[in-house]
């Protein structure tokens, strides 16, 4: 699919102009039935159909948090969240290897200029995969380090012309030194076909290994300084979303991953529970079939604000030029974890009265409420260090 423009007579694609955010969340919504009729071939594969990433790069999707200095639209991290919310109606997998591949040109806008210069100089719609836990050794040499590990859970990977991977630089004492993220070609590292899973099938997160590869000294980039949203990258641009810190609010964009699979999950549930019968009775006209709906649909209603206002506010902190605090920080977290165990509620509430025929493995049903656990399942989005966290961070202040 390839929608186009006509301009001044002449056909063009959508990513050669300057995209607002109406124009944006219109080609999203646009996809969603196609996402929707590609599902079960993507669960199948294991991974995001070719024309489904070829797709989102017609449709500049994948611009929304690129620099504009390499023909991005630079429209905001709060927009990446719908985006992928939107398209997570139609497929979790799919959705979610739209989120990171989306996410990651901004990870690479924090790097000097001339690393994101060796991605995208000659083509700006190359894409990144990324592995964050830094399980990667490195070892200081002449001009850079030598990298060696086995990276994991690197969402759409077989898509991707380059990786980034977490590790620590160690001396010849084997001590553990600074934290390092490493950008390298796809073509050095060897990808290990691992993905097999209940929940996000097809988003083919698999992993990868570096034997030796030399990583240039421009090519590395030091976590701590990244992770605060201080990096160099942030030398070089003034959009807002450029410094935005890593590890508080950023994990809105899963929550937006499993808000969107949520909502789909509901039109479908409706959709089928208003024609079904159970033994020649109406379930539609069942109180507590009506009263469990319009809880969940509460609910799913409830993590949406919450997740979305915590992004919004911190992305118009970041547009006055000022820093964001370790409290919004905190209940940025907080949030986007909160909204995700909501959804766990409402979708389990919903699937727990679907029926017998949401048992079945090809049921819309049964992959999305498989595909809710999973994204609501990962290590940016666990609740009770997310609440712990801000406790801590409200009680000290009070002090």
């Amino acid at each position: 699919m390839a929608l186009s423009i006509v301009e001044g007579g002449k056909t063009i694609r959508p990513t050669q102009v300057k995209a607002t955010r109406e124009d944006v969340l219109a080609r999203a919504r646009a996809l969603v039935p196609v996402l929707a009729a590609r599902s079960a071939e993507c669960e199948k594969l294991r991974k995001a159909p070719d024309a489904t990433v070829r797709d989102y790069v017609d449709q500049g999707l994948l611009r929304v948090c690129q620099p504009a200095r390499y023909g991005g639209y630079e429209l905001g991290y709060d927009m990446l969240c719908e985006v992928a919310q939107i398209l997570a109606e139609g497929c979790g997998s799919q959705a979610w290897v739209y989120m990171v591949l989306a996410d990651n040109p901004l990870k690479l806008s924090a790097y000097d200029l001339s690393a994101q210069d060796d991605v995208w100089a000659e083509d700006d719609t190359k894409k990144l995969c990324v592995a964050v836990s830094a399980v990667g050794r490195a070892t200081e040499v002449d001009g850079g380090v030598v990298w060696n590990g086995v990276h994991q859970f690197s969402s759409g990977i077989d898509h991707a012309d380059w990786v980034m991977c977490g590790g620590y630089v160690y001396g010849e004492d084997g001590k553990q030194g600074r934290g390092l993220m490493a950008l390298m070609p796809t073509s050095e590292v060897t990808i290990i076909d691992d993905w097999h899973v209940m929940g996000l099938a097809g988003t083919g997160s698999k992993s990868f290994e570096v034997k030796n590869v030399f990583v240039p000294a421009h090519r590395t980039l030091d976590k701590k300084l990244n992770d605060a949203g201080q990096s160099p990258g942030t030398l070089y641009y003034t959009a807002p979303m450029t410094k935005l810190p890593r590890g508080g609010v950023s994990a809105v964009s899963y929550t937006a991953v499993v808000v969107g699979v949520a909502k789909g999950f509901l039109q479908n549930f409706c959709d089928q529970t208003a024609t079904r019968t159970s033994r020649g009775n109406s379930v539609a006209v069942q109180p507590g079939i009506q009263m469990s709906t319009g809880l969940a649909a509460a609910e799913i209603e409830a993590a949406e604000r919450m997740y979305l206002g915590a992004i919004r506010e911190t992305m118009e902190t970041l547009a006055r030029g000022e820093e964001v605090s370790p409290i919004q920080h905190v209940q940025g977290k907080r949030n986007a974890c909160y909204a995700a165990q909501l959804c766990l509620n409402a979708v389990q509430k919903l699937y727990n009265i679907a029926g017998g025929r949401a048992l079945h493995n090809d049921s819309v049903l049964n992959r999305q409420f498989r595909d809710c656990f999973a994204a609501a399942a990962h290590h940016s989005l666990v609740w009770e260090s997310a609440a712990i966290d801000y406790g801590k961070v409200v009680l000290s202040a009070k002090k």
